[in-house]
């Protein structure tokens, strides 16, 4: 664990990296979270106010768990001098705990509290039904993200 990586990413020099990193990878949620809409029950049932809505909602949502997974990364994984060393074990730790915790939170909100529900088109993904959307979109976009963060400032 290495707190110090945390405020090197936080710094002015890496900082820009992270800042990026946010910023794509918020851009590219906004993105997947229109497209996938006809994989949910909503794109049916809803006004297109509520849809946009949803969509902005959803992609604050990614914003949140962007942020979390990123920040848990860096204290698990990565060096003080991230992103120059110990980029991909921050890669591919964010991005499985991106994966796990989307698992959680479909299966929790789809087949718990059904807060919300696939159509019958949204491919699922064994044991819990998770959709294979938005497990896919934690799973591409993280890591492309951070990789073209990295490129435009390292």
């Amino acid at each position: 664990m290495s707190l110090r990586a945390v405020v090197s990413a936080l710094s002015p020099a890496t900082g820009k990296v992270t800042a990026a990193y946010l910023l794509i990878a918020t851009v590219a949620n906004l993105v997947w979270e229109a497209a996938q809409l006809p994989l949910y029950t909503i794109w049916r049932t809803r006004r297109p106010e509520q849809l946009a809505y949803a969509v902005l909602h959803c992609t604050l949502g990614d914003l949140l768990v962007l942020s979390g997974t990123f920040l848990a990364a860096l204290l698990m994984t990565a060096y003080p001098d991230w992103p120059r060393q110990g980029f991909r074990r921050v890669v591919l730790t964010a991005t499985l705990l991106g994966a796990v915790y989307t698992t959680y939170s479909e299966w929790m909100n789809v087949e718990v509290l059904r807060r919300w529900a696939y159509a019958g088109s949204m491919p699922l993904l064994p044991p819990f039904g998770t959709g294979l959307a938005p497990f896919a979109q934690w799973v591409v976009i993280p890591p492309l993200s951070l990789y073209a963060a990295r490129r435009l400032f390292v």
